[in-house]
């Protein structure tokens, strides 16, 4: 038993030597969502989800614009909307580029290559006012 301590004492003390020092700062908790329970991913660029009333009024914008755009499915077209603001927010101020990545992005059966320039220049406009207004 006395060959083991003695053998696992300097051990210790060396372990206890090399380990790095503690860390300065405290952590802290990841960033939750409005219940407090879920952890939020925080991304440059990506707004949160919208509220309820939110959502609604960018689908309704989306759906006067073309049904096809949404097309029955508005959690893609949040997803969508939410993606483009990552454009947006690296791009500001290049709406051709903007447009562009809107045609790109949003697509459905009917337009697989987008809506074209003027149609994606209003859907651009739509996600701006109700996804990313503060981009």
């Amino acid at each position: 038993m006395r060959r083991t301590t003695t053998f696992l004492l300097p051990l210790i003390a060396l372990t206890a030597a090399c380990a790095p020092p503690p860390s300065s700062t405290t952590p802290t908790a990841p960033p939750t969502s409005r219940g407090g329970a879920t952890p939020v991913l925080q991304v440059p660029g990506i707004p949160p989800k919208p509220d309820t009333a939110t959502q609604a009024a960018y689908i309704a914008d989306l759906d006067a614009i073309d049904p096809e755009i949404v097309n029955g499915n508005p959690d893609r077209a949040v997803t969508r909307g939410r993606d483009q603001c990552t454009s947006v927010a690296k791009a500001p101020g290049d709406q051709v580029k903007l447009v562009e990545l809107t045609a790109q992005r949003f697509t459905s059966p009917g337009h697989p290559t987008g809506f074209g320039p003027d149609v994606s220049a209003r859907i651009l406009a739509v996600v701006r006012k109700h996804i990313c207004p503060s981009y």
